[in-house]
């Protein structure tokens, strides 16, 4: 029976069966498993398929097998296949077909997180004090602060941390500043944006699963805090607000337009003060 699942007749020749893959730009090949089958059944197929994949001069290949689907991990990874990367439904697996060193990209190596300068008519600046994390019983107030959504713009992130946690209305100005660090999250880079919000509304509701205290406050009180002036990194964040303040100081706004390998459009940042791109 199960030779008879494995092979197909086809113009009287007996074919192996393989998987239905979609080719990638770089030879590779990308299998979505959508069904049940028996570890043996998978093995047969996989085994196929790469010895097709090898004469057709292939090189990595990508298994996406959903979570109901976890089972033939294990087969999977004694045919020679490595974890990529996992979601919460489904897990990456890859293979790489030549004999030689493989070239598949690493997984996401970043994590990208914001935090927000908001200003209001009177100069005093938005801050927060946390519930949890690093921060957490340090009466430090510090911007209010995210993490960027998958999909999700840097300007947007900014506009719905904000909401979120102090329930203010802002619109997104201009990107500040950002800093790199390493070894962080789950051993990920970060890369953190300072962006600078306009407010739109005043009153604020603080966000009571995660926010201890919010409030509006003088913008020197903010830099004169024990804890600012101590860190470095800290400190000339607030330095760079305080000029901001004063409009001595110039960020980079985003501007939508389109990139050259597709017609989907995305922001680019940039100092338009500075620089005004030639009308098109």
């Amino acid at each position: 029976m199960e030779e008879e699942i494995m092979r197909l007749f086809e113009n009287g020749v007996i074919m192996e069966q393989v998987f239905e893959a979609d080719e990638d730009a770089y030879d590779g090949m990308n299998v979505h498993i959508k069904e049940s089958m028996d570890s043996n059944h998978f093995v047969a197929m996989l085994r196929s398929s790469i010895s097709q994949w090898t004469k057709q001069r292939k090189r990595g290949v990508w298994i996406k097998l959903p979570i109901e689907h976890a089972d033939l991990v294990n087969a999977a990874v004694k045919e020679g296949f490595w974890y990529h990367h996992a979601e919460p439904t489904y897990l990456m697996l890859v293979y790489w077909i030549p004999q030689t060193p493989h070239t598949i990209p690493a997984n996401a190596s970043h994590r990208v997180g914001i935090g927000a300068l908001v200003i209001n008519h009177t100069g005093e600046v938005l801050v927060v004090q946390e519930k949890n994390g690093t921060f957490r019983g340090t009466g430090v107030w510090k911007l209010p602060t995210g993490v960027v959504d998958e999909g999700e713009d840097i300007c947007d992130a900014a506009v719905r941390e904000v909401h979120e946690e102090t329930g203010i209305k802002a619109e997104f100005i201009e990107l500040l500043a950002f800093r790199q660090s390493h070894k962080s999250f789950f051993e990920k880079s970060d890369l953190f944006f300072i962006c600078m919000l306009k407010p739109l509304s005043y009153e604020i509701h603080k966000q009571n699963s995660e926010i201890d205290g919010a409030q509006w406050m003088a913008m020197e009180e903010y830099a004169a805090q024990p804890f600012v002036k101590k860190h470095e990194m800290f400190n000339k964040i607030a330095e760079i607000c305080i000029a901001k303040k004063e409009n001595k100081y110039s960020g980079f706004s985003q501007v939508l337009m389109t990139s050259g390998f597709s017609a989907k459009r995305n922001y680019l940042y940039f100092n338009q003060k500075q620089f005004t791109l030639p009308e098109n």
